[in-house]
């Protein structure tokens, strides 16, 4: 069973905008920091934001900063990634992360949980 499920990706125009959500399973009390990475073919994976796990820490890229916001649904077991001003550079798969740790966290090998990405087109 994928711990971690991402859905809301898609093609978007340029300037638009996305949310991505999250949905946690299983056990859910180990994902305590979330994340958010995306990753294009031919390059490393990168971070774009993290949140911990209460909601009061957030944790952006410089990229993502302004544009997206991460947030979280503990009751639900949810986070998302509202997406704002999208450009073709922000094309990517995006994925879902979690740790065991309460803050944010930017390095992906230190986050235990992946899902298995959700495609973001921007078209220009």
């Amino acid at each position: 069973q994928v711990p971690l499920v991402e859905s809301g990706g898609g093609l978007v125009q340029a300037g638009g905008s996305l949310r991505l959500s999250c949905a946690a399973s299983g056990r859910t009390y180990n994902y305590r920091g979330m994340g958010w990475f995306r990753q294009v073919p031919g390059k490393e994976r990168e971070f774009v934001a993290a949140i911990s796990w209460s909601g009061d820490n957030t944790d952006y890229a410089e990229s993502a900063k302004g544009r997206f916001t991460i947030s979280r649904d503990n009751a639900k077991n949810m986070v998302y990634l509202q997406m704002t001003s999208l450009n073709p550079e922000d094309t990517a798969v995006y994925y879902c992360a979690a740790h065991r740790d309460i803050g944010v966290l930017r390095i992906a090998r230190e986050y235990n949980y992946w899902g298995r990405g959700a495609l973001v087109t921007v078209s220009s």
